[in-house]
């Protein structure tokens, strides 16, 4: 499964909702790390595809799910189980890191 671009008004429908585990980005356009770890969450998107979800919500367009946690950073990584964070990550990291990330947090 591709990532899923979601907005603040389906962040709820999308994440809080959903029924398998779910990997947060929140990033922009002018973010470097955020452009270098997407190709990377794109991927594990296919490979894990049944086991997780991966969405991207940009910051810019959609401040108020950012604000809501406490997002001061990005990239920043929320994985939500169940509708509930279970475990955040800032900044960019290989995708080996972030594959070790979730395995641990799902």
């Amino acid at each position: 499964m591709a990532t899923v671009a979601v907005t603040d008004a389906t962040f709820d429908e999308e994440v809080r909702k959903s029924d398998v585990p779910v990997v947060v980005d929140f990033w922009a356009e002018w973010c470097g790390p955020c452009r270098m770890i997407g190709p990377s969450l794109e991927e594990l998107s296919e490979e894990m595809s049944g086991k997780i979800k991966v969405v991207k919500i940009n910051v810019d367009e959609n401040p108020d799910s950012p604000a809501t946690l406490g997002v001061r950073g990005i990239p920043a990584l929320f994985l939500f189980k169940d509708g509930e964070v279970v475990s955040n990550k800032v900044g960019a990291a290989p995708k080996a890191a972030l594959q070790s990330w979730i395995e641990s947090s799902i």
